[in-house]
């Protein structure tokens, strides 16, 4: 049975989330009110989905809810014209990958958690 938080890519997704919303501090998003929002924000919420997903190893919708999140920080900074921001804009690029590559690679370990807890 799969234990609850042991699964390293929701780990690393939390932890990329948290350096997401923390990174506002030394990056600069000034000029632009929408890159300072949105990162927080999607930080946060790649954080706390990954939490939730290392509480409940079983539950396969937070990786699909954290792909979303990774694809809309990816495209954040073209929504939100904060390309210009290059510090700004290259942690959203990086965090997003580095967010849906995580989530796809625990796809297959959550739905094995998933079945284990339907089974029992």
């Amino acid at each position: 049975m799969a234990k609850k938080w042991t699964r390293w890519q929701d780990w690393v997704a939390l932890v990329v989330g948290a350096l997401v919303a923390l990174s506002t501090i030394v990056v600069s998003t000034a000029g632009e009110p929408g890159a300072l929002a949105t990162m927080i924000v999607l930080g946060v919420l790649i954080a706390l989905v990954s939490l939730y997903s290392l509480y409940s190893p079983g539950t396969v919708a937070t990786e699909y809810v954290n792909v979303v999140l990774g694809v809309l920080l990816f495209l954040a900074p073209f929504v939100f014209t904060y390309t210009a921001l290059a510090g700004a804009a290259w942690v959203s690029f990086i965090g997003a990958i580095l967010t849906v590559a995580a989530s796809i690679w625990a796809l297959p370990y959550s739905n094995r958690a998933h079945k284990e807890l339907a089974q029992h």
